[in-house]
């Protein structure tokens, strides 16, 4: 029974690796890839689906990495990596902005999870949310990571989780993929829309040199990973 359930675990995880390496493979090509019968492959994958580590396109039928595997290897690398290295940009913006920066990444069950924050020197300003998570549907951040942000680089939310809060956020990218999300979260009652510009724009400015940052091939993050 022991070698049988080690043997399930080491297919489910070539699976899971083929998917990961190829950035997305159907059942056919992951069943081949890991010699294995087309059943025992969709039985795996099915499973691997109901836990969040692969996600299938309703188009095509290809198997992708999952929220859950993001999440997971987020949480795996943040203490000494992603938020490392975001820290000098994220405590930049807080310089030039006073309010609060957050990171964030996708999460289980279409949620965003905040890995991070910097805080605003105002007086009044958001309270630190790290290890919460929020939708990804009505959230700034949510946006950001699913990449449906204008062509002004940020997304501006308005009571999308709290009724008397504003939320800008910005995608974070590793080469052309998103990796994360930043986030203003501002107290809606002092930020005009010129102020919402203007912090905007400051931080798009920001996630995208974070985004250069991360997408060089000698960058530290990625050192860490190696």
């Amino acid at each position: 029974m022991a070698e049988s359930s080690t043997r399930t675990v080491e297919r489910a995880l070539a699976l899971l690796a083929t998917i990961c390496e190829r950035g997305g493979a159907n059942l056919a090509d992951s069943a081949r890839e890991c010699d294995l019968a087309p059943s025992t492959a969709l039985r795996l994958l099915r499973t691997l689906e109901n836990t969040g580590f692969v996600a299938k396109e309703e188009a095509g039928g290809t198997y992708r990495p999952g929220s859950r595997l993001i999440q997971l290897g987020a949480q795996a690398l943040s203490n000494e990596s992603l938020i490392d290295f975001a820290k000098p940009v994220m405590e930049k913006l807080v310089e030039d902005t006073g309010e609060s920066v957050y990171l964030s990444v996708e999460g289980h069950a279409d949620t965003a999870l905040y890995i991070s924050i910097v805080e605003g020197t105002h007086s009044v300003r958001h309270a630190s949310w790290v290890g919460r998570t929020v939708p990804l549907d009505t959230s700034a951040a949510g946006h950001a990571l699913r990449g449906r942000v204008p062509t002004e680089g940020y997304v501006i939310v308005e009571r999308g989780v709290e009724a008397d809060v504003t939320a800008i956020a910005s995608p974070v990218y590793s080469q052309s993929r998103v990796v994360a999300a930043m986030s203003l979260v501002v107290p809606s009652y002092r930020l005009t829309a010129s102020q919402a510009a203007r912090h905007g724009r400051m931080l798009g400015s920001a996630a995208a040199s974070l985004s250069a940052g991360l997408s060089r091939p000698n960058s530290t993050l990625q050192e860490r990973q190696s």
